[in-house]
Parts: C-alpha cells; structure tokens; sequence
C-alpha cells in the first residue's frame, strides 16, 4: 500500500499541474498523508532547477498550512479523529513522549524537528491536543519547515541539477547544523531564564493515560 503511494506521488513530478500536486501532498502530509513531500519536491526541482526556490516556498507554505489542520485534529477532534489517525499511522506509542517533550520546551522541539525524520503530522496533532500557543506553533512551524523545503529549493535554484548528489549525502547535516544554531539560541536563554533542564527523565517513561489526563 504504502509503496503504491510512494509510486503515485512520484508520478505527479511529471504532470502538468505538479505545482498543485505539490501543495495537496505537502498539505495532506502535515495531518494523515503517509508520504513526505521530498521526493515529489526533489524530482520537481531537478526537472527545473530555475524554478526550485519556488517550489521550495510552495512546499513550505503549503505543508505549514496542512500542519493547521493537524493542529485543529488534536485541538478539537482528538478522541473522534486523533486517537484512531495516530493509531493508522503507528505514532501512538510516539504521542505521549512527544506530548511531554512539547509541553516542556515547545518551539524547540518543533525546531530540532525539522533536522529529524520525526513525522511533522506527530507534531501538528501533539501541539493541537496540548494546546501549544498558535503563534508559537506558526513561527516555529515556518522555520522548521523551510529548513528542509526551501534550502533544497534555494540549493537546486542556485547550482541547478548537480547539487542532487551533494544533497543525498550531506542534507541532514547542513540541516541538523542549522537547527543546533536555532536551538542553541533558544535555550540558551531559556536556562539563563531558570530552566530546569530534567524534561527528558520524565518525558521518556510519558504514558497515554498520562498525557490524556492531565489535559
């Protein structure tokens, strides 16, 4: 199934509205669609580099939107639609230490997020469930959303085609590097601020009924 999937959302690289497609796959992903955007946007990019910081923004714009949809899946309809969402997509033994860890540090986590291969729907619908401040969620979201989509579009757009090698091989330090500046920053001040820094114990035995209870 999921294989098939894979195969239908690289096919829509070569259609004529493939922007589009791009904005439905980078939408969908942010709340229940399986597939991440990056091989639809890779192969987009490498069909026209001279484009690729475009579909970079779309992607990123797009995926940040979809993530609002997540947000309101676990704001609003987490025990109808949440619980079960989680559950397809085998993320529920994932939500309460992602709970946890967002409660504690909130837009870090997001941030270290988008140098990780955590889903970003698991974030979307964490955030809702907890009610994580809505800007934070949006700025935070932005960011780590453009650390991948925009810097693979402004990489392509900027040494077209070739830089695909250079990518595969080095995109998730360039990532990971740029999300430990971002972070650095931001907890630097939160220990200057009196943080404890102890979230980790506590959030790496977090349960369900926990989490859910202490709503």
């Amino acid at each position: 199934m999921l294989h098939r999937l894979y195969e239908w959302t690289l096919a829509k690289a070569a259609h004529r509205h493939a922007e589009w497609w791009l904005i439905v796959v980078s939408f969908l992903e942010s709340s229940f669609f399986p597939i991440p955007p990056h091989p639809l946007l890779g192969l987009m990019c490498l069909a026209r580099p001279n484009k690729a910081l475009r579909y970079g923004i779309i992607c990123t714009l797009a995926s940040v939107a979809g993530g609002l949809l997540g947000y309101a899946i676990g704001h609003f309809l987490f025990e109808a639609v949440g619980i079960s969402l989680l559950g397809a997509l085998g993320l529920t033994e994932s939500f309460p230490k992602a709970a946890c860890y967002l409660r504690d540090y909130g837009a870090e986590i997001i941030l270290v997020k988008g140098a990780t291969p955590i889903p970003f729907k698991l974030i979307t619908i964490t955030a809702g469930f907890i009610g994580l401040s809505l800007f934070t969620f949006l700025w935070a979201s932005i960011i780590s959303r453009a650390m991948q989509f925009v810097l693979v579009g402004a990489l392509f757009w900027k040494f077209g085609a070739p830089i695909k090698v250079y990518l595969e091989r080095y995109l998730g330090w360039i990532t990971a590097a740029f999300a430990v500046l971002v972070v650095g920053g931001i907890l630097a001040v939160s220990l200057l601020g009196g943080g404890t820094g102890k979230a980790g114990d506590k959030c790496s035995g977090a349960t369900m009924e926990q989490i859910v209870g202490a709503k």
